[in-house]
C-alpha cells in the first residue's frame, strides 16, 4: 500500500502561551487523488467521500482531537462551539473557551485567521473572503468575532483588544487577486485607507491585498499583535500550487484548514 506524502503543516510563529496550539495544513500529507491531491480536507469539492474521511482521520490523530467543521457561506456569523456542536453548523467564524475543541476552518483562497489572547482564555478561526471581510457598512466577519469575544470572555464588558493575538494564514496574494470596481467600493465605502489595498489594472479591474485589509481591519478594532501572512510570495495560495489549494487557479480544487485549539 502506498504510503500518504509526509505531510507539511504549518505552524503558527507568533507569541500565543503554550496551552494554545495551531497549525494550518497543506495539499500534502494525504490519499486523495488528482485534482484533490492529497490531503484535501473538503467534503463538498467533488473528492471521493471516503478519502476525505481518512484525510480527516489522519489530521485528528495530528491533533490528538477532533476538528469541528463548519459549513461557510462567506458571511460573518460566530458559531460558539460547544462538545455537542455538529460538523456542517453554518458559521463563517467558530469561537470557544472551552479546551479541547478544535476550532477549525477550510479555505482555498479565502484567507483564516486564527485568533487568541495573551491568556489564552479563548480561541477562535475566522474565515475571511473579501465579502465575509468587508461585511455589511463594516460590520464583517472580524468584527462579529470581537464582538463575541467580548461578550464571552469579558461579560459584555468594553475590555479592549491590546491583549488579543491574531495570525494571518496562506491565501490568494496581491499579484494574483483581480477584483471589480464593487469589491474596492465595498472597503473604501467603508474606511478611505482601503485604497491603499487595491492596484489598478486593465479595463477597470483592481489587484486586492486580502492580507492588507484584514490587517487594517484588525488595527481599526484595536488589535495591534498581527503574524504571518504579510502578502509575500510564500503565502499566495495560487502562486505556489505544490504546497497550496486554490479555487482561483484550478476551479476543481481540495480544502486547506486552519485549526486552533486549547490543550
Amino acid at each position: 500500500m502506498t504510503q500518504p506524502p509526509r505531510p507539511d503543516f504549518l505552524t503558527p510563529d507568533w507569541s500565543a502561551p503554550a496551552q494554545v496550539r495551531a497549525l494550518c495544513t497543506t495539499r500534502l500529507g494525504g490519499v486523495s487523488q488528482p485534482p484533490y491531491d492529497s490531503l484535501n480536507l473538503g467534503l463538498h469539492v467533488g473528492d471521493e467521500a471516503q478519502a476525505v474521511a481518512t484525510n480527516r482521520a489522519l489530521l485528528a490523530q495530528t491533533l490528538g482531537t477532533q476538528p469541528v467543521y463548519l459549513s461557510q457561506v462567506h458571511g460573518w456569523h460566530v458559531q460558539k462551539l460547544q462538545a455537542d456542536t455538529p460538523d456542517e453548523t453554518q458559521a463563517d467564524a467558530c469561537f470557544t473557551t472551552q479546551h479541547g475543541l478544535v476550532c477549525t476552518i477550510m479555505v482555498a483562497d479565502c484567507l483564516p485567521v486564527l485568533l487568541t489572547d495573551d491568556a489564552g482564555s479563548f480561541v477562535a478561526a475566522v474565515h475571511a473572503g473579501w465579502r465575509g471581510l468587508a461585511g455589511d457598512h463594516g460590520h464583517g466577519v472580524l468584527e462579529s468575532v470581537m464582538q463575541t469575544i467580548d461578550q464571552e470572555v469579558h461579560g459584555g464588558q468594553a475590555h479592549g483588544t491590546s491583549n488579543i493575538i491574531a495570525w494571518l494564514g496562506p491565501c490568494i496574494g496581491p499579484t494574483a487577486f483581480e477584483v471589480g470596481p464593487e469589491v474596492r467600493a465595498a472597503f473604501e465605502s467603508h474606511d478611505a485607507r482601503a485604497a491603499a489595498c487595491f492596484k489598478p489594472v486593465s479595463d477597470g479591474k483592481w489587484l486586492a491585498d486580502l492580507p492588507g485589509l484584514a490587517r487594517q481591519r484588525l488595527q481599526a478594532l484595536g488589535v495591534t499583535q498581527v503574524f504571518g501572512n504579510d502578502g509575500g510570495a510564500p503565502w499566495c495560495t495560487v502562486s505556489n500550487p505544490s504546497r497550496f489549494f486554490s479555487h482561483r487557479r484550478d476551479r476543481v480544487s481540495g480544502r486547506l484548514a486552519a485549526c486552533i485549539w486549547l490543550a
